[in-house]
C-alpha cells in the first residue's frame, strides 16, 4: 500500500473511531441536562466549560491549519467559556454538533492528497499539519477521558 495513503487512513482512522480513547459523542451521550452546568467533585470546570474547551481548542488547531490569515488566541482566557457562564440543552446540543462538524472540515484536509501532512504551516513556526492532527486527538483524548472521569463523580456513569 501506498505510504501517503496509508498515513491518510491511520489519521482518520484515530479522528472517527474508538481505539485506546472514546469519542466524544460517546462520552457525552445521554448526558442528563441538569449535569450539564455541575462541576462534580469540587472540580473547577463543569461539563459544559469541558465540552466548550475542547471544541474551541480544536477548532482553534484547524483554523491555524488552514487559514493564512489565523490569529492566535489569547490563553487560557479565549479557549474556555466565560467564567460562571450557564449552558441550555439547546447550547450543549448545538456545541456538540459543531464539534462534529469542525472534524469533518479536519477529516477533508487530512484526506486530500494535494494537502502535504509534513510541511511547515506557512503562517506558523515550524509546526506541520500531522503535528497539529496528532494534537488533536492527543488534546482531545485527554480531556473526552476527564469528562468520562466527571460523569463518574457525579454518579453517572455505566448505568
Amino acid at each position: 500500500m501506498d505510504a501517503d495513503k496509508s498515513l491518510r487512513e491511520h489519521l482518520i482512522n484515530y479522528l472517527e473511531k474508538l481505539h485506546t480513547h472514546m469519542l466524544l459523542q460517546d462520552a457525552v451521550k445521554d448526558l442528563p441536562e441538569e449535569l450539564i452546568n455541575q462541576k462534580p467533585g469540587g472540580l473547577p470546570y463543569s461539563f459544559w466549560d469541558m465540552l466548550e474547551h475542547i471544541r474551541i481548542s480544536q477548532i482553534d488547531m484547524i483554523d491555524f491549519i488552514h487559514d493564512p490569515n489565523y490569529k492566535e488566541m489569547e490563553w487560557p482566557k479565549d479557549y474556555w467559556p466565560k467564567p460562571g457562564g450557564k449552558a441550555t440543552k439547546k447550547m450543549w446540543d448545538e456545541s456538540v454538533k459543531q464539534y462534529e462538524k469542525d472534524l469533518d472540515v479536519l477529516k477533508k484536509i487530512v484526506n486530500d492528497p494535494k494537502t502535504d501532512l509534513f510541511a511547515p504551516i506557512a503562517h506558523g513556526s515550524g509546526q506541520t499539519i500531522f503535528r497539529e492532527v496528532l494534537q488533536i486527538v492527543d488534546h482531545a483524548g485527554y480531556h473526552i477521558g476527564q469528562i468520562i472521569v466527571m460523569r463518574r463523580l457525579a454518579d453517572n456513569w455505566g448505568k
